[in-house]
């Protein structure tokens, strides 16, 4: 491991923690004595996207997160957001069991994380990802986009609030 600061090839292990899907390891570089922290995870079978046309390239998380972060651009997500929606497409898809996945499926599954996180990133994705035939038919998805908006909306406000239920405890 090479350290980012200065290049040296000698570190010590400060720290170590593991979790579900990598090894969180706190380094110092044994010349400058900078620390850094590294990641190890286990590397897995290769997944094979299928595209459209029928070419197969190599699953790539780095790409998935930059068409997320473009979708994304000067969207209010909370940290992390992204890192979470890559990470449960990876798994979604590695659960799968399958050396082959189509890009349609990535990107529905995509989308649904998208939809639940923020509605004009879905839109900007989807825009993309649907390749809408005309102006007409991306329309009809952003009226979609609305209208599930607006019954989420009257959905939550059903539910009683923590002052009615008190309200009619007391009476």
């Amino acid at each position: 491991m090479l350290c980012p600061h200065c290049g040296h090839g000698e570190s010590k292990v400060i720290d170590s923690r593991d979790s579900k899907t990598a090894t969180r390891r706190r380094r110092e570089c044994s010349l400058c004595s900078l620390r850094y922290t590294t990641y190890e995870q286990v590397q897995s079978n290769v997944i094979a996207i299928v595209k459209r046309d029928g070419r197969r390239e190599d699953f790539n998380k780095e790409k998935l997160m930059y068409s997320l972060k473009l979708a994304c651009t000067k969207r209010p997500l909370p940290t992390g957001t992204l890192d979470k929606i890559v990470s449960d497409v990876e798994s979604n898809i590695f659960k799968r069991g399958r050396s082959e996945i189509s890009s349609k499926t990535i990107g529905e599954i995509v989308i649904r994380k998208l939809k639940e996180a923020d509605r004009v990133a879905y839109i900007r994705y989807a825009s993309v990802y649907k390749d809408f035939p005309d102006l007409e038919t991306f329309k009809e998805e952003l009226e979609s986009a609305i209208t599930d908006d607006i019954e989420e909306e009257s959905e939550d406000s059903l539910q009683p609030t923590l002052f009615e239920f008190k309200n009619k405890d007391n009476k």
